[in-house]
């Protein structure tokens, strides 16, 4: 009886708290759907449902973005639940070793990483409104975790934009200027990164303080939810082929039937939708794919409508699509959600148990060595993704799979050096970011189709099939400096971006710098090209020591300390071929025709990666600027087309001639070449005449013999040429188009001969064959200055880490 009335006055006390609860439209006193709310105001809501649901509700900051604006997850669940919430966690994470009896899932739902696909948000509030009042009866068994806005930076931005372009009421006419972002747009963060792709290399504030929560969850499911083309119905689960081979059977076939459970609530509106296209699960730094790594259901929901939607917009069917309708479709599909997490909490929990049990691989550890530099920056990453690893010096002996011919046999290796062993709880996500090359079961993939870590950090790595014992003892911590004043000169390496931040900092505290072209050895020590010398003659400022020796403590780079400029072997400091640095002024194009994501990662390399000032010049005003006050410039990627016409090339000719260094990344350079660029030519491709009588359904696949979909390939380099100097005579480039050009007459410094093969992911036949003898990196000289060519982007999405010497050296090395 005792029980009956208890039952009784939770489910009463329940109904008189959902009577006092406001929707959304309440709240806002406008009806949810006929405006976009900024992010603080969606920050109040939230708050406000704190306030009155205590019990059901929790609101915790995480961390701010770039421009300062907070980042929310919300804990919303029964109250029993909640008032348990830590010790559901921890039970949960016990799981994963199977000390646990957990019984509750955990569903995390996540909401307009892509700041213009901005129902996200707005159906957040109506989701969590519907899961406090009539769908309570989920929470039982589910805590959900909601990240109401990733990206806050991108959405208040497009609702600004979308405020003061609009007409009064909307207009749904596709042609109005409501439904035409300009150049940028909403989707991406402060620095134009897509946040979407940032979940494994973690290069933005944003994912990087979001990973730490996550990593203390690591949810059953994982939703991300999204919006694609106006004119595309709603896209659920299950996701297309290819599926990377760690995804299990469970996860498969549970994508499967939330799927199902969303298609009978869609059947019943009669509401269209599709499944298990476009959006596969294979690049693992997604929302969806890298929860799945992590033992997750992971999911991306995509609503028809993005930032041309608008508040409604006609579609190329005369239909209306509105806000109201793409808010009821995210609602239904994140209530489905949670219906299914609460219907099979049993199961899912015992299914992530499996998961993490599995140690099936062939690989049971990587061996990473190279520049201490590269390995304290992998170890960064690793820690980040609470991936266990061992930094050892000791000479490992074993078998295994060299990363870089591809074959197996056998090796030794001595210097610094991380193992990361296969048997451990990240296991899954380590076979995925460290394998060499993605098992493809479909070669149309949505994004790149390699991304291993080992060439993406420059490392040599072999893949042991068997165990390897090793001790961490490495002694490679660094010890500070000590400088005196009777030194002649201070030398440092020159081979990681390190380095090029402490160059930087040396510039910007006007402490003048010299490099030298050639090696040389001097008082014992070899050193490479490009070595940083810094001579107590060039800085007669007697706190010039004092200040390099801050610097290099900061940086953590080792100064050695020489008596004299006469040098055992190369050439002497007082030489021609020991340059002085010039400090730079940087200048880097955006809006129309660059693209916002190449311009983004190139703000972002040079404010929050290497510490320079570079000053940002849009293409409206570009023709009225004085060129002639900056050194350097550099055009992103993007599709320069007639924005690169006789005028714009004579202007650029005529300061590259002057002494100015142009520094063009992919689609750019095809804006350089012709008869009025500069000399860089395109290399003809084969034509297949064939290819015309081909079937119309075999016309996609037929596209990707041509096609190169992210692929790792090793090319030759020249490491006498100062855009080469920290290199070798190879490079691991990860090339995104299928722009090919031919040898320059002098200056290449980066090319493709007759291994066109890629050591990992997808390239066509026909394209492979393109890339023979092809440039990838070059310099040529024009009068007095220079054109950096850089085909394959070195910085592409900020992770690429190998490739950001390779850029310091066309600001600071080139001539």
């Amino acid at each position: 009886m005792n029980r009956i009335i208890l039952a009784f006055l939770i489910g009463f006390s329940t109904f008189l708290s959902a009577q006092t609860i406001k929707s959304p439209s309440e709240f806002f006193g406008v009806a949810l759907g006929e405006e976009f709310h900024l992010h603080h105001q969606v920050i109040d809501y939230y708050n406000y449902l704190a306030e009155v649901a205590p019990d059901r509700v929790k609101v915790s900051q995480y961390g701010k973005t770039y421009e300062k604006r907070p980042l929310l997850l919300v804990y919303v669940s029964s109250a029993s639940n909640l008032s348990n919430l830590e010790n559901i966690r921890k039970e949960h994470l016990n799981n994963i070793n199977g000390s646990s009896s957990a019984k509750k899932a955990i569903a995390w739902l996540s909401y307009n990483v892509h700041g213009n696909e901005s129902v996200s948000t707005e159906a957040s509030m109506l989701t969590i409104y519907k899961l406090l009042t009539e769908n309570s009866d989920y929470l039982n068994d589910v805590v959900v975790i909601m990240d109401p806005c990733i990206n806050p930076d991108g959405r208040d931005r497009y609702v600004t934009w979308y405020n003061q372009n609009k007409n009064e009421p909307f207009n749904v006419d596709p042609n109005s200027v409501e439904h035409h972002e300009g150049w940028l747009t909403g989707r991406p963060n402060h620095y134009m990164f897509d946040l979407n792709r940032d979940w494994a290399w973690l290069t933005q504030i944003e994912s990087q303080q979001r990973i730490k929560l996550y990593n203390q969850w690591l949810p059953h499911i994982h939703v991300d939810f999204h919006e694609q083309g106006v004119d595309a119905p709603y896209y659920f689960a299950p996701a297309a082929e290819p599926y990377n081979e760690v995804i299990s059977e469970f996860q498969r076939n549970f994508q499967m039937e939330i799927g199902k459970n969303h298609a009978r609530y869609f059947d019943e509106k009669g509401w269209l939708y599709f499944t298990k296209e476009v959006f596969d699960l294979l690049y693992p730094s997604y929302g969806d794919t890298y929860p799945t790594y992590n033992g997750s259901i992971g999911m991306t929901y995509e609503q028809g409508g993005s930032g041309r939607a608008g508040l409604g917009v006609i579609t190329s069917n005369r239909d209306t699509l509105t806000l109201k309708d793409r808010i009821a479709h995210h609602t239904t599909t994140g209530l489905s959600t949670v219906e299914m997490a609460s219907k099979n909490a049993e199961r899912l929990n015992t299914e992530f148990r499996k998961y993490y049990t599995r140690n099936d691989f062939s690989f049971k550890n990587y061996v990473l060595s190279g520049e201490g530099d590269k390995i304290d920056l992998l170890s960064d990453l690793l820690d980040q993704h609470e991936i266990k690893y061992i930094k050892t010096n000791e000479e490992i002996n074993g078998k295994g799979l060299n990363f870089e011919t591809g074959k197996t046999g056998s090796f030794k290796q001595k210097g610094d050096q991380i193992v990361i062993t296969s048997d451990q709880t990240k296991q899954n996500l380590i076979k995925v970011l460290f394998e060499p090359s993605a098992k493809l079961t479909d070669s149309v993939t949505y994004d790149i189709t390699a991304w291993s870590l080992p060439y993406a950090y420059g490392l040599n790595a072999f893949a042991s099939e068997k165990p390897i014992s090793v001790k961490g003892n490495s002694d490679s911590a660094f010890k500070s400096n000590v400088l005196t004043t009777g030194a002649y000169a201070y030398i440092a390496d020159w081979n990681s971006m390190k380095d090029a931040r402490f160059l930087s900092e040396l510039i910007k505290e006007k402490i003048k710098v010299r490099y030298s072209n050639e090696p040389f050895t001097i008082e014992g020590e070899s050193f490479h090209r490009g070595s940083l010398i810094v001579t107590k003659l060039d800085n007669s400022n007697t706190e010039f020591i004092s200040k390099l020796e801050q610097i290099a403590n900061k940086h953590k780079v080792k100064l050695k300390s020489v008596k004299t400029g006469f040098v055992d072997k190369g050439k002497d400091f007082g030489s021609d071929a020991v340059t002085m640095i010039k400090p730079a002024k940087v200048a880097i194009l955006r809006g129309e025709p660059t693209s916002t994501l190449s311009f983004g990662e190139i703000w972002h390399y040079f404010e929050q990666q290497l510490g320079y000032p570079v000053s940002v010049l849009d293409t409206d005003y570009l023709s009225r600027v004085d060129l002639s006050k900056y050194d350097v410039l550099v055009l992103p990627d993007g599709s320069y087309g007639s924005f690169m016409d006789e005028k714009q090339l004579g202007s650029l000719k005529d300061w590259v001639g002057n002494g100015g260094r142009l520094i063009a990344i992919s689609g750019a350079v095809k804006g350089l070449e012709g008869e009025k660029g500069f000399g860089i030519k395109s290399k003809k491709s084969k034509k297949d005449s064939t290819s015309v009588l081909l079937p119309y359904a075999a016309k996609q696949r037929e596209g990707m013999k041509k096609a190169i979909t992210g692929a790792i390939f090793k090319i030759d380099m020249d490491p006498t040429h100062p855009l080469a100097y920290g290199y070798g005579s190879s490079y691991y480039s990860l090339k995104n188009n299928e722009d090919t050009y031919t040898f320059l007459k002098s200056g290449n410094v980066g090319y493709i001969q007759k291994e066109t093969k890629p050591l990992s992911g997808f390239a066509g036949s026909s394209i492979q064959t393109d890339l023979e003898n092809t440039l990838v990196f070059g310099v040529e000289n024009y009068k007095r200055g220079s054109v950096v060519y850089l085909i394959d982007n070195p910085l592409f999405r900020g992770f690429w880490e190998n490739g950001k010497l390779l850029f310091a050296n066309a600001i600071f090395m080139v001539p």
